[in-house]
């Protein structure tokens, strides 16, 4: 078995944009309308979690040869929670009346188009794999999700989130969550864990700013902006820019992300932290593509792309291991240059080692 059968064989996880701790908070709402579709989604997805444990056995799915051209499928669960649900639009069908179907469909085409286009990769493992995807799942559904095998969203409870389709970068996220899965195949527990959250906030904004046709100083740099309903005080999920500072609400509470390791939260929830601590390599992500400019997705992503994907990284990677390969393949792409110095102070500033 190699490598890529090694990975293919792996066991994919379940991952959520809006992490445990934030629902958890939600939950214990004085308004009922906010506790209950929190205590809701909380249940069904520890119900999805265990559900992923039990099939891992099954392992990943496998596709090939496939043109470079996306194969998307968009289902409708019709507010019910079987998957994938039924059938609403194919690839090269036109737009239909349901606008959250739409931005599923172009969502996905706008991953492809950005892991393709800037990387080279066709389709989340590589050899065009079919894009799949459900919308209206569940009741007051607050999150969205990658099952290992397609994406899911949930329309929000309007008290809190709104439709999980409206941000291009939560797609983008989670459907990351399967190149992760494809690749070095991130365990999901403590630093390993938010290396792989982190992957995905990294490409989720890249497919945002490749899509808009931002340069890095144009970027808003924040995961999940317009997810918020309008009395939540608070701009987004996660602030890459500046972690901790994306909501400060008094039902949500404050942003607990660290944005250097003197922060660095010790925790047993959620896997570890692993949608807290992620900060920290976002961070360190934003320093170097705001000090490197322009696209993005030129010279830091491709870093960091080809790190997670090039079989140099070790599942259970901590932090100064992705910084020590980042380095490592900055020079190996660009030479001893101004990339490599990018990382090496972003790095430091974040308090993660590269030697």
């Amino acid at each position: 078995m190699d490598a890529k059968d090694a990975r293919r064989a792996a066991h994919p996880v379940f991952c959520t944009i809006v992490p445990p701790h934030l629902l958890d908070k939600l939950a214990q709402a004085d308004n009922p309308a906010v506790a209950a579709p929190a205590k809701r989604t909380l249940i069904a997805d520890a119900s999805l979690r265990t559900e992923r444990r039990l099939n891992t056995v099954i392992g990943l799915p496998a596709f090939g040869g496939a043109a470079e051209e996306p194969n998307r499928t968009i289902h409708d669960a019709q507010r019910r929670t079987s998957l994938p649900g039924k059938v609403v639009r194919r690839e090269g069908d036109e737009p239909g009346q349901d606008a959250t179907v739409n931005r599923a469909y172009a969502g996905l085409g706008a991953t492809f188009e950005l892991f393709l286009s800037a990387f080279g990769r066709n389709s989340i493992d590589g050899e065009g794999l079919p894009l799949l995807a459900t919308v209206h799942y569940d009741e007051n559904y607050g999150n969205a999700f990658w099952n290992g095998e397609q994406m899911v969203f949930g329309d929000g409870d309007g008290e809190i989130f709104l439709d999980f389709t409206l941000p291009v970068d939560v797609i983008g996220h989670e459907l990351a969550h399967g190149v992760t899965q494809y690749t070095a195949n991130l365990d999901y527990f403590g630093q390993s864990g938010a290396l792989n959250e982190s992957m995905s906030d990294v490409f989720g904004s890249l497919i945002k700013q490749y899509a808009l046709g931002q340069t890095a100083d144009r970027a808003d740099w924040l995961i999940g902006a317009g997810l918020f309903a309008p009395d939540v005080q608070g701009v987004a999920l996660r602030s890459m820019k500046a972690p901790g500072t994306a909501y400060d609400d008094d039902v949500l509470g404050k942003d607990p992300q660290p944005a250097t390791m003197d922060d660095y939260v010790r925790t047993g929830r959620d896997n570890g932290g692993v949608h807290i601590n992620s900060g920290i390599p976002n961070h360190a992500f934003y320093l170097v593509a705001t000090a490197l400019g322009g696209n993005a997705w030129e010279r830091a992503g491709k870093i960091w792309y080809e790190t997670l994907a090039g079989g140099e990284l070790d599942s259970q990677a901590q932090f100064k291991d992705f910084a020590r390969l980042s380095v490592a393949k900055a020079v190996s792409l660009f030479g001893e240059g101004e990339e490599s110095q990018a990382l090496l102070k972003a790095w430091s500033q974040v308090g993660v080692p590269t030697a």
